[in-house]
């Protein structure tokens, strides 16, 4: 009898260990929650909800912390993405601003942030990712840069304004994972 119930236990913590593994939500007592738990309800799961407020901040961390890319995060949590944002990267994102956003037909925004459309808002975002470390002189430098879509964008630079597919380059930010570029405009990929 000793022998089955302590198969049943290791069954019983195979079990517990595969559904942890896949990201399925569990409980946490007070005990367990703290300085590297998100708080509860943010969306947040995986290496982007761990809290670490003494390292630099990655591109996710960036982007929760600016009030003006609200939208982009919320369009990152409802794709699922928010672990690509904060991983080791290097990467690179085109960060459009909420007013980029708004800027788009009116009910863009919430038809993209169905669940029925989670693979077109992520293709959307992948688009704004480039796989590589870019920094504000780096992308002066280029004619295109290679997207984690396998596109590219243009890269342009008049009077002395930077601009991606057109999109005017606002702001560099360094990340602890790479560079966000804010933008103004929302860059959409190419059809196929």
């Amino acid at each position: 009898m000793k022998k089955t119930s302590n198969i049943l236990t290791g069954i019983c913590l195979g079990f517990v260990m595969v559904f942890l593994a896949c990201g399925a939500p569990v409980e946490q007592s007070s005990s367990t929650q703290g300085s590297n738990a998100a708080p509860e309800g943010d969306g947040l799961r995986g290496q982007a909800a761990v809290i670490d407020d003494e390292s630099d901040q990655d591109i996710l961390k960036v982007a929760l912390g600016s009030k003006d890319h609200s939208t982009l995060v919320a369009a990152a949590q409802a794709a699922e993405m928010e672990h690509v944002l904060s991983n080791a990267g290097p990467l690179t994102v085109f960060a459009p601003t909420n007013a980029a956003f708004d800027a788009l037909p009116a009910g863009t925004v919430e038809d993209l942030l169905k669940p029925e459309n989670k693979a077109t808002l992520a293709n959307i975002i992948t688009y704004h990712a480039a796989p590589g470390s870019y920094n504000a002189d780096n992308i002066k430098g280029v004619m295109g840069i290679g997207q984690a879509t396998g596109d590219k964008v243009k890269v342009e630079v008049k009077d002395g304004q930077t601009t991606v597919n057109g999109a005017k380059v606002l702001g560099t930010v360094k990340a602890s994972n790479g560079y966000v570029h804010v933008i103004d405009q929302v860059l959409l990929p190419p059809e196929d």
